[in-house]
């Protein structure tokens, strides 16, 4: 829901699950019906207390300003109720910690009745399947032990259950209030899914055989401490996460302040970047930092004058000296950011050549950084498919042709044969970054129409392929 006008479909959506939630929990309000109300409210209870703390400023604060902000960071609570409960009391713990948690954007009215009702519908389909595969009588009481393993069956059950209806209401919702086509809508929920879930459900039974057991209640308690700090670790790595991005973010606007000729540029380095990377089999934690490394490399042209960097005619030679320094300002200026770890050697490489005459130091083949060289292709190839306001993108065949050309002498093979491999899978989308006039744009000729470079590649230059 990330629109602040809820349209008319995803009212009628919420409206539906609201009443389809209300006739799950009715059989719990009827009187005569047999609910342990003194575990339903201590369950409703634990689940409110644990989500208010994102809720309250003056919690938070306590806490540090690092609480676990995400829906579903205790759903073992609720996983938990779904084992020890009949579905229609199951329900009822899920409304007072969900109409409780904190909301990011308006309306929150809205929100907040959605996400109880969701939870709640999510919750009874849990509850259902759990005693359906005979669950409660699979946890024991008291002196008689949980009967374990068939005891994972149900509450494995229970956690799939739970996963499939919550993502499939996630995707109506999707669909009803941003107007995703339901493909999109519905694409990739699942499988981001499970895995916690799973892990939800085996926390969720953990707390169940406690509450069952000859020590109580009081016993659970010890499965909401560790879940809670273990949430609290996850998000004090997801602020620094969100710190180191905002970092990078304002490096990045600083230099297309600076130098207008290539805004976008580097985006679209870092994303070529982990193409490279990808292909070559780089582990997953290498690819956040070259990324970084793409994005970042030309951060030293804000050492570079203004002058330099946006004069239209042919540099002279001291200023491409100036120019040539752009990469050991870049190192300067990012050497004390140590989550960028391997990014700054190629901050300060990525103008090396293979046959060593590159620059800052004339390095030469695996002398120079892996990061540094997967840069430099990704560098060169988004400076040559690019239309700027002094010069005119070249098809992407053509760039990938002249890049292959210079393999070995400029750029190293292994980055160039991964670049043209992944395009081949995953294809490229050019992008003018120039501020081009109107009458500019209206007399450039198509891509396909610009002729084959021929000759080598230029040397870098405050413009290209810098």
């Amino acid at each position: 829901m990330g629109v602040k006008v809820i349209p008319r479909a995803a009212r009628v959506y919420i409206g539906c699950a609201l009443l389809g939630a209300g006739a799950c929990a009715l059989p719990a309000l009827r009187p005569g019906a047999a609910v342990p109300w003194d575990t339903v409210a201590l369950l409703a209870a634990l689940y409110a207390l644990c989500e208010l703390p994102a809720r309250c400023r003056l919690i938070g604060r306590a806490l540090g300003g690092s609480v676990p902000m995400g829906a579903g960071s205790f759903f073992p609570v609720l996983l938990a109720a779904a084992l020890l409960l009949p579905p229609a009391a199951a329900a009822l713990t899920a409304v007072p910690g969900s109409l409780l948690a904190r909301v990011a954007d308006p309306p929150a009215a809205p929100r907040r009745a959605w996400r109880a009702a969701a939870t709640a519908l999510a919750v009874w389909a849990a509850a259902l399947t759990a005693g359906a595969l005979g669950g409660p009588a699979a946890l024991g009481h008291g002196p008689d032990a949980p009967d374990l393993p068939y005891a994972l069956l149900p509450a494995g059950a229970a956690a799939l259950a739970f996963c499939l209806v919550l993502t499939a209401l996630d995707g109506g919702i999707r669909a009803t209030a941003d107007g995703l086509p339901p493909r999109a809508a519905w694409r990739g929920l699942l499988g981001r899914a499970l895995a916690p879930h799973a892990v939800h459900g085996l926390a969720g039974l953990m707390m169940a055989v406690l509450w069952r057991s000859t020590y109580g209640p009081v016993a659970a308690l010890f499965v909401v401490l560790p879940m809670y700090i273990s949430c609290w670790v996850f998000a004090q790595y997801h602020r620094e996460r969100a710190a180191h991005q905002a970092t990078i973010r304002a490096l990045v606007q600083a230099v297309d302040i600076k130098d207008r000729y290539t805004r976008g540029h580097s985006e679209r380095v870092g994303h070529a970047s982990v193409l490279i990377a990808r292909e070559l089999g780089m582990a997953e934690d290498r690819l956040d930092v070259v990324r970084f490394a793409g994005i970042l490399h030309d951060v030293g042209k804000l050492g570079v004058p203004t002058r330099v960097l946006r004069k239209d005619g042919p540099l002279t030679p001291e200023e491409r000296r100036i120019i040539e320094l752009h990469p050991e300002y870049g190192h300067e200026m990012v050497r004390g950011i140590g989550f960028l770890g391997e990014a700054r050697s190629a901050i300060l490489h990525h103008h090396e050549r293979m046959d060593g005459s590159g620059y800052p130091y004339g390095l030469h083949g695996e002398q120079i950084p892996e990061f540094a060289r997967v840069v430099a292709v990704a560098d060169a190839f988004d400076a040559m498919t690019s239309t700027r306001s002094y010069s005119r993108a070249r098809p992407v065949p053509t760039a990938l042709a002249e890049l292959e050309r210079c393999a070995g002498t400029h750029f190293d093979p292994r980055m160039v044969t991964a670049l043209v491999q992944a395009l081949d899978r995953h294809g490229w989308q050019p992008a003018a970054t120039a501020d081009e006039t109107a009458s500019a744009t209206e007399t450039a000729p198509r891509p396909e129409q610009v002729s084959p470079p021929r000759g080598p590649l230029p040397a870098p230059s405050a413009k290209e392929p810098a």
